[in-house]
């Protein structure tokens, strides 16, 4: 129950009063007296109560149903609390001026005023009356309130705000209550009232007046009327079932024409406030003759029923009024006699008939009923009334209005499902079930729209988001009512989603292989990997490392880098194929997300062989310089016969390795044959008696490769049927050095032709040059020789003729004249470096300087 001063009172059961346990100061009261309590101030208080009342039942050892009966007594206080914590009320009095204080919403959420800045805390309303202080959390008058505008005759005027704490996000009701003040004075319809009463009429008859309106509540309201002084009429003050005062007019006594037949009167109404306020209008009463009959309706009450949305024009109901009287007394005029302005605006009435028709169209939002007097008048000035009552029917004309309170955009793509993002309001001015709203999601989403209180709906997080799959969604939420047909409202809201590193760079590939050929050079690019990643930003910035190989002779950083913004792998050294033909390395990628994701993928290197070894012969083996290397075949051996093989092998592979054999020299090459791929030495035919005994092959193994290499080896033969035999053969064999010899000695001697017609040039050359200039000092460099009267360099005491020489001229001109000469000097010097002896050339004859032009010409056409 509550108190006098608004606190709720709670009395203990009578087992607590009359227990042991109610001793001293403790619980000595009957009652706990609660007053509202707000936040943690309400959860605090009722902490500290159920922690001293679990102490004081605790010492109770009765029976168990005292503690019973306790633990329901603090149930019911923390649910009260509960329910009280979560609605917040004021109360402020119409017309009160803008910027007024009405209370301080952050002290009564029980928030505290440091964290308002962080918890966001706002009010939304339809109509902004309110306005929050969002530093304190006070809240203010923003606009002129007026009940009569806000709430009409309605005598409960509430304003609903709701309070919107963020961070975490909740939503509290607000309830403003509007209190009444007397700022409205009662007022009539017309300021004249005209009455027409029959000096016939007996004291005791009735005249409807009708009744003032004011659009105050309550105390503040039309309580009374008063009626000027007069012998001939009363009042009757009388309330009707809504609760409207009127009054009706009572004769006191006969009128009579002939005496008076005009009275001046003036109705008064009166509110209850303080100060009493009044509104007046004038009665001018008309006696008229007798008129015996009055007209009748034939309802005292007419109900009828109309749609908001009736056309104008659309006949609402007929009244019927009937007369007994004959002639004008029977003719009957209807007429608005008590209709309020805003029923007078939507309706006529045709004064013949009694039909009343919509003017306007009607709006049921607007207003709900009409309430009407009608007035029937006969030809002698007769009245009655009647009383027409209009209710309007809602239909659904009205779509819901969405309203967005709260949007939390961008979401984290890794929110859990059911995280609210979005907080809406819907509105339907419809009432019944033309104002129930359901709200629901256009599309298939990962969100779902579920209600919450007081027309509030949330969306929420249906499941997990991934941005990488769709990034944004533009949802459409549609409120629809439930009118037949139902309205529906569209409401279209962009929700962006935040990246985070949830994926790890991807490779193309688990694996890859990259093809480097032998003998690369160092520093050149072998291979690129490439790798993705679907996050953005740094969360998609990849870095390439190198982890391992697996070649653990050598460091990983000495034979492979790369590149780790672009993923390009580098060769550090040049490698070969004979030395290891592949190896394998583990690369990484590593994005810049915080914590950071990788993936690895193998590259498996494999070297590609080249042609860069030459054969080699295994037998017959190289022997030395002063060796011979021989091979002994009998006599008797017949065409066919294998002499001996050729063994080699090539360090490369593949073709590079693929070996044919080939026959270069021999002594008589009809006389063997090799194979080509086998590398068998055969006789070819029977050796005939006029051929040498001995023989002498020279064998080429050659590869396969591009641009193929080669190896030779000689193979000294001999003709015997035993060793005994063949021996005195090998002793007289030609050494090798011998057939150098005859090779050398035709080399020395192209080469000495050839120096000789070089000198002879230069000779030339020198002696035109000198008797043109007719200066001889460039000379000096050389010396004569005294005998055989030639010019050699100053060398050529030790009696050896250099390969080259340069000519010593006095100026660079000359020097550059004599550069044709350098072919045949370099074609000398060649010859004698294909030789291992050192050639000595005695040049003999005359000196060639006086030659004249025509040997000159002769010797340079020889060149």
């Amino acid at each position: 129950m509550r108190d006098e001063g608004g606190r709720f009172i709670f009395k203990v059961p009578p087992e607590l009063k009359s227990s042991s346990c109610l001793r001293g100061d403790q619980v000595k009261r009957t009652t706990f007296q609660i007053s509202y309590c707000k936040g943690m101030e309400c959860l605090q208080m009722l902490e500290s109560r159920k922690a001293a009342l679990m102490r004081v039942v605790r010492n109770e050892d009765r029976t168990k149903e005292i503690q019973r009966k306790a633990l329901f007594l603090l149930i019911f206080l923390s649910l009260f609390c509960w329910v009280r914590s979560e609605q917040v009320q004021y109360s402020v009095l119409e017309e009160t001026e803008e910027g007024s204080f009405v209370g301080n919403l952050a002290k009564d959420l029980g928030l505290d005023a440091r964290e308002l800045s962080k918890r966001k805390l706002g009010i939304s309303s339809e109509k902004q009356y309110f306005t929050l202080n969002e530093q304190n959390g006070n809240l203010y008058v923003n606009a002129r309130i007026d009940r009569e505008e806000i709430c009409g005759e309605s005598l409960s005027c509430v304003l609903k705000l709701e309070a919107v704490v963020h961070n975490p996000l909740n939503v509290i009701h607000i309830q403003v209550f509007i209190k009444d003040i007397n700022d409205n004075a009662p007022h009539f319809q017309e300021d004249n009232i005209r009455l027409k009463v029959s000096e016939s009429n007996l004291p005791g008859t009735r005249f409807s007046l009708g009744n003032a309106e004011d659009e105050d509540i309550g105390m503040n309201s039309l309580q009374n009327y008063q009626l000027s002084s007069t012998p001939y009429f009363k009042l009757d003050v009388k309330e009707s079932e809504d609760g409207d005062k009127y009054a009706d007019l009572i004769l006191l006594k006969q009128l009579d024409r002939e005496k008076e037949h005009t009275l001046h009167l003036v109705l008064t109404a009166l509110d209850g406030g303080e100060p009493v306020k009044t509104g007046t209008t004038n009665m001018l009463v008309t006696v008229i003759d007798a008129n015996d009959n009055m007209p009748i309706f034939s309802q005292a009450v007419y109900k009828v029923s109309l749609k908001e949305n009736a056309p104008r024009g659309t006949s609402v109901l007929q009244v019927k009024a009937s007369d007994s009287d004959e002639g004008s007394n029977a003719e009957i005029i209807y007429s608005f006699h008590k209709i309020p302005e805003s029923a007078r605006q939507k309706f006529i009435l045709d004064p013949q008939d009694g039909t009343i028709t919509v003017k306007e169209m009607i709006d049921y939002e607007e207003k709900q009923s009409y309430v009407m007097i009608i007035q029937a008048s006969d030809g002698g000035g007769l009245v009655t009334h009647c009383k027409v009552e209009i209710e309007v029917l809602d239909v659904n004309d009205n779509p819901p209005e969405v309203v967005l309170t709260s949007v939390s955009t961008p979401i984290p793509e890794d929110c859990m499902p059911g995280t609210v993002v979005v907080l809406l309001k819907v509105h339907d001015k419809d009432s019944g079930n033309n104002g129930e709203v359901t709200g629901q999601l256009r599309d298939v989403v990962p969100f779902q729209i579920l209600p919450s209180s007081d027309n509030y709906f949330k969306v929420l997080t249906d499941s997990y988001l991934d941005r990488e799959k769709i990034p944004e969604y533009n949802i459409t939420i549609i409120a629809t009512d439930k009118g037949i047909p139902s309205l529906s409202t569209y409401k279209t809201i962009s929700l962006q989603i935040s990246d985070i590193n949830d994926n790890p760079p991807a490779f193309e590939k688990s694996s890859y292989t990259a093809y480097v050929p032998e003998n690369n050079p160092s520093g050149s690019s072998i291979f690129r990997v490439k790798a993705s990643d679907p996050d953005v930003d740094s969360n998609a910035r990849i870095t390439y490392s190198i982890l391992k190989s697996n070649i653990e002779a050598l460091p990983l950083s000495s034979y492979l880098s790369i590149n780790s913004e672009t993923g390009t792998i580098y060769a550090q050294r040049s490698f070969d194929y004979e030395q290891f033909r592949e190896f394998q390395i583990q690369v990484q990628a590593q994005d810049g997300g915080s914590p950071s994701l990788n993936s690895s993928t193998t590259v498996r290197v494999c070297i590609l062989d080249q042609n860069d070894n030459i054969p080699q012969i295994l037998y017959p083996s190289q022997g030395t310089e002063s060796s011979s290397l021989f091979e002994m075949v009998p006599w008797s051996a017949e065409s066919g016969y294998l002499v001996t093989k050729v063994v080699a092998v090539d360090a490369d592979s593949g073709h590079n390795a693929w070996l044919s054999f080939h026959l270069l020299q021999a002594t008589e090459p009809s006389l063997f044959t090799i194979g080509s791929h086998t590398g068998e030495i055969k006789t070819a035919r029977a050796l005939l008696e006029r051929e040498a005994v001995k023989q002498r092959l020279v064998i080429m193994v050659k590869d396969n490769g591009q641009s193929p290499l080669s190896a030779t080896v000689t193979l000294n033969l001999v003709f015997a049927e035993n060793f005994q035999e063949a021996l005195p053969e090998m002793d007289t064999q030609p050494s090798d050095s011998d057939y150098q010899s005859d090779l050398q000695f035709y080399l020395v001697l192209a080469l000495a032709l050839v120096s000789f017609l070089f000198l002879v040039t230069v000779t030339l050359t020198i002696m035109m040059k000198l008797r043109q200039s007719k200066n001889p000092t460039f000379l000096q460099c050389f010396i004569p020789d005294a005998k055989t009267g030639a010019i050699f360099p100053p060398n050529y005491e030790d009696g050896t003729l250099p390969y080259s020489y340069q000519v010593c001229l006095s100026s660079e001109s000359r020097r550059n004249e004599l550069t044709f000469l350098q072919p045949t000097v370099q074609i000398a010097e060649n010859i004698l470096c294909n030789v291992k002896s050192d050639i000595s050339l005695m040049l003999n004859g005359e000196n060639h300087l006086e030659d004249d032009s025509e040997n000159v010409e002769k010797v340079s056409s020889v060149f």
